[in-house]
């Protein structure tokens, strides 16, 4: 069992991100501290607000994970061992090879995602 605790800092002008951001520390099973990258200072993490901008950031152990890597580092913290397995899975090929271009097409479409505001879209 995992159990190790982490934040995960996300795009707090974007409805589908702070939504998804709620449903991940409501359920998970170990503590995750969420904050928007907007309303807190990044650097505290290692992370500087480009970087958040331009994705979501999971940091655990004094490492931070972006994009894919972070949710695959979300699954990995959870008790469930089918949870952890999954996560490893995804950060390794050939399921990494789908995940980081499945973590682009969420991010650039989440405007048009359940919660997604034109706020959302991101600049291209």
């Amino acid at each position: 069992m995992d159990g190790r605790t982490g934040t995960l800092i996300f795009d707090g002008d974007c409805g589908f991100c702070t939504s998804t951001a709620n449903f991940i520390a409501q359920r998970s099973s170990s503590p995750i501290e969420i904050h928007a990258w907007q309303l807190t200072d990044v650097t505290r993490f290692g992370l500087t607000e480009k970087q958040t901008a331009s994705q979501v950031y999971f940091v655990s152990g004094g490492k931070s994970f972006g994009g894919h890597e972070a949710f695959a580092q979300i699954l990995i913290a959870q008790k469930s061992r089918v949870l952890r397995a999954i996560g490893v899975a995804l950060m390794y090929p050939p399921l990494s090879w789908l995940a980081a271009p499945s973590y682009r097409l969420v991010a650039k479409y989440r405007h048009r995602l359940p919660g997604g505001t034109p706020a959302c879209k991101l600049p291209r």
